[in-house]
């Protein structure tokens, strides 16, 4: 089968199963100019299952660049209102969110870490409404990758440009299930798995969970009523969808203030177009009291200090078995959407709503008291490995083995 044909077969996977688009429904696509062959194939197939219209906001990394070296500080601080209204009046309308994402990991390495800071900071507060219909799930949405040229050429810097971009494409459509028969009833049978993942953890209910790895020694707590998570899951309105694809991960949140211990990261974190690698962190009472980084530590700060206190503490814990598909390539791509599935991870910022009882309907005020974080982000890091182990805290005290030398040590 020729790319474009695979394409096909991608883009398809991602309206049907991603964000599973509706008759009669609009869908917003959020994508790099890079991907505009594939961005008019998915357009396709979101007017082919019904939709009403079809709205593209476009990206250009090297435009992004321009900007964050000339533009007045000022600018930097001060995102379009009419573009965050404009956003914020289609979710209202009930609009799919899709997201190509692909972004050169190194992009902004030499900015000004204030200048990357100011517009994290001004797109998160515009977009603070937008992002709620996201995270509470009350639009369908979902992220799927794109093999960029510059993410291909870090990847894989060693083979030449066009090579390295076909070989990286082959890893997506592998990792993806994108290579199979029949790529959306492969994606049914993955969900069926991770369903049995989420509901064995949703049975058990624990206290806490204890991670020890080399540099990690960890312990961390569970609010009660806390929902595990993972694979296809209903929209508010009851359609199913799958926000990331790929997936791999089972995940929750913890209790905002019982984070205890040092965590290490295990796989470079591409932030704000540069990479923080080799980062470790030390909680108490759930912030981050304690931080370094062999590399990107000034961005790992910035990142920290976003808020003045959500972006210290966790929301979102997740395990992932390290003989995934993502972890056994042996490859580090430089890109969360992928590099998360490989490996158990955490989030610091705000957390789902959605991973707790009646959460969705909570106000910020009552989240607060159940323990469940709120920021201007939400990031991702990895800390699995292969000899990680993880203990779930029952709540009559008893320990239980969840995870041995980085995969389930439960049947799943």
């Amino acid at each position: 089968m020729s790319q474009k044909d695979t394409l096909t077969k991608y883009g398809e996977l991602a309206i049907k199963t991603g964000v599973n688009v509706q008759q009669g429904q609009g869908l917003i696509i959020n994508a790099p100019i890079e991907a505009v062959d594939f961005v008019r194939s998915l357009t396709k197939e979101a007017y082919k299952a019904g939709a009403k219209n079809v709205h593209i906001q476009w990206s250009d990394d090297q435009l992004t660049y321009l900007k964050m070296q000339h533009a007045p500080l000022a600018v930097l601080e001060n995102f379009p209102t009419w573009q965050a209204d404009g956003l914020i009046e289609m979710v209202k309308e009930g609009y799919s969110l899709l997201t190509v994402y692909g972004p050169d990991p190194d992009l902004l390495n030499g900015i000004d870490g204030e200048r990357i800071s100011a517009v994290t900071k001004a797109s998160a507060k515009a977009l603070s409404e937008y992002r709620d219909y996201v995270m509470n799930d009350r639009v369908t949405w979902s992220i799927v990758g794109f093999a960029s040229k510059a993410w291909a050429k870090k990847v894989f810097p060693d083979l030449p440009l066009e090579e390295a971009q076909e070989k990286l494409w082959e890893q997506i459509f592998f990792i993806t299930r994108v290579d199979q028969d029949d790529p959306v009833a492969a994606w049914e049978k993955h969900n069926e798995t991770l369903r049995s993942a989420r509901e064995y953890l949703n049975e058990k209910q624990y206290k806490k969970l204890i991670y020890r790895a080399a540099g990690t020694d960890l312990s961390i707590t569970l609010p009660d009523g806390h929902i595990w998570q993972g694979g296809s899951g209903p929209s508010e309105k009851g359609i199913e969808f799958n926000a990331n694809i790929p997936t791999e991960e089972v995940y929750t949140l913890p209790d905002k203030y019982g984070v205890n211990g040092t965590v290490t990261s295990t796989k470079p974190l591409s932030y704000g177009g540069n990479i923080i690698n080799n980062f470790s962190l030390t909680f108490k009472d759930g912030k981050v009291v304690d931080f370094s980084a062999e590399e990107g530590e000034e961005s790992l700060k910035n990142m920290l200090d976003t808020d003045e206190d959500g972006a210290r503490r966790l929301g979102e814990v997740a395990l992932v078995p390290h003989e995934s598909p993502i972890s056994m390539s042996g490859l580090i791509f430089f890109n969360t959407l992928f590099d998360e599935n490989a490996s158990c991870h955490l989030a610091l910022g705000k957390a789902y709503p959605t991973s707790i009882e009646n959460g969705s309907t909570m106000s910020k005020e009552e989240l607060d008291q159940y323990g469940v974080n709120d920021s201007l982000i939400h990031e991702d890091f990895m800390i699995g490995s292969s000899d990680m182990d993880i203990d779930g805290v029952t709540e009559t005290g008893e320990t239980e083995a969840v995870f041995r030398n980085g995969n389930w040590a439960i049947q799943i």
